[in-house]
């Protein structure tokens, strides 16, 4: 079970203010809520997905990853993991527009995502 730091409310209230004319304490708390949220559904070890500045965590069942860089990684900036997560966005376009970057056999998110389609 991943540990939670935000809670749901403040979270999905966070979310449903997200844009890119929010606060930037806003769109960081959509962001670790997101991804706390990723982990808690996909738990796992063997996927490292990035967010910076906002946040990391890591996902996905399979082998784990103890030393250096992860072979299964995922980076994207803030606004288009929020597009992602929503569904505004689909992980197909996000990656071919080159708005993702995704290395691994298993950094392929499309399974479990969008988080909160309609968002």
């Amino acid at each position: 079970m991943a540990r939670r730091r935000i809670s749901p409310e403040d979270g999905r209230a966070a979310l449903a203010a997200a844009g890119p004319d929010a606060p930037r304490t806003t769109t960081a708390t959509a962001v670790r809520y997101t991804l706390e949220e990723l982990a808690e559904r996909v738990p796992g070890n063997s996927v490292e997905v990035r967010v910076p500045p906002f946040g990391v965590t890591q996902c996905v069942p399979g082998p784990r990853h103890t030393r250096g860089t992860p072979p299964n990684v995922v980076e994207t900036d803030a606004a288009t993991w929020l597009e992602l997560v929503t569904g505004r966005s689909t992980w197909a376009e996000a990656t071919a527009a080159g708005k993702v970057s995704a290395s691994g056999l298993r950094a392929d998110l499309t399974e479990w995502l969008p988080l909160f389609p309609g968002s």
